[in-house]
């Protein structure tokens, strides 16, 4: 039986090929997809969001948008990594793709997620790949909607690696205080899929090109996405691959072995102007915190590849 999920995003590049692969898959039953700003401002994020549905021909997807502001904050707390719009910035504004003839629902994204998950007779899993402030607003507004949830599968954070400053991943840092009340909100099982995992399931030009051949929408479209995001990186690194972060979570989802994980204490920092949305993974064998995360530090970039060709090829 097809597993059914939720996708919070913020969509850009990588939020377009998780949306695909939830979508395609025949293993995943996408409820709904929520957007929120992030990787660019919520409007765009729900016509990017559309767009994708609507190209590859599953406009009957509800996409409810969400959130335009962090829950405590006045905007973002800082500067981003790279300049919006440059050739180092790997979403761009609109995808690459023909505008959406099909809407939003009218229905907010907080109200669909609460009602949704009141309304559940089985459990639903839910997948936030941008910043948590959808998923800690509905929480807020009823804390016990963790308990129609089997999995929390979140895409942010990083124990070694960070991406927005030294020390912080931008979904995590752009919403500090929804990622804490998230992280804290005691759901039956919470999977955090940072930097440290995704930076290891580095895609390159050779399966950009296979996706093409693919002649699918699914796959025209991920060869789009992924080689602007390997040009984006190669400014950075030179690698000539690119991380394509979020898809980690939906491939996850009906691979589990494609990352491995370890039970330990998070915390997201809220305060220091040095490390605010640092995720503080204690990785201690003594620590006496609660283990409240299962916590990715590895991937399998063979593994994803694979799961991209199969799916987006059928």
């Amino acid at each position: 039986m097809p597993r059914k999920l939720i996708l919070d995003v913020d969509t850009g590049t990588d939020d377009a090929v998780a949306i695909m692969f939830a979508a395609l898959h025949p293993g995943l039953d996408l409820l709904g997809v929520t957007t929120v700003r992030g990787n660019v401002d919520v409007e765009a994020t729900t016509d990017n969001t559309l767009r994708v549905l609507d190209w590859i021909g599953h406009a009957e997807i509800g996409v409810f948008k969400g959130l335009a502001r962090p829950v405590a904050r006045a905007g973002l707390p800082g500067q981003r990594h790279y300049r919006r719009g440059g050739t180092m910035d790997p979403h761009g504004g609109a995808l690459p793709i023909p505008e959406p003839s099909s809407t939003h629902r009218d229905t907010g994204a907080i109200e669909f997620l609460v009602e949704t998950l009141r309304a559940a007779t089985e459990k639903i899993t839910l997948v936030p790949v941008g910043p948590l402030s959808n998923i800690a607003t509905a929480l807020a507004v009823d804390p016990s909607l963790t308990e129609a949830v089997d999995e929390i599968v979140i895409m942010g954070g990083g124990h070694a690696v960070g991406n927005v400053t030294a020390s912080a991943e931008f979904n995590v840092w752009a919403d500090p205080e929804a990622a804490a009340l998230v992280l804290s909100a005691g759901f039956e099982r919470l999977t955090l899929v940072p930097l440290d995992a995704t930076h290891q399931a580095l895609i390159g030009q050779d399966t950009c090109d296979a996706l093409e051949k693919l002649g699918t929408p699914a796959g025209t479209a991920a060869a789009r996405f992924i080689g602007k995001r390997i040009a984006a990186y190669d400014e950075i690194t030179g690698g000539g691959t690119a991380p394509v972060h979020d898809v980690v979570c939906t491939a996850y989802l009906v691979a589990p072995e494609i990352i491995t994980t370890t039970h330990l204490p998070v915390e997201v920092d809220t305060v220091s102007p040095l490390t605010i949305g640092r995720t503080v993974v204690d990785t201690r064998p003594q620590s006496t915190a609660e283990r409240n995360a299962h916590v990715a530090f590895g991937a399998d970039a063979a593994m994803l590849v694979k799961l991209l060709l199969a799916t987006f090829g059928a």
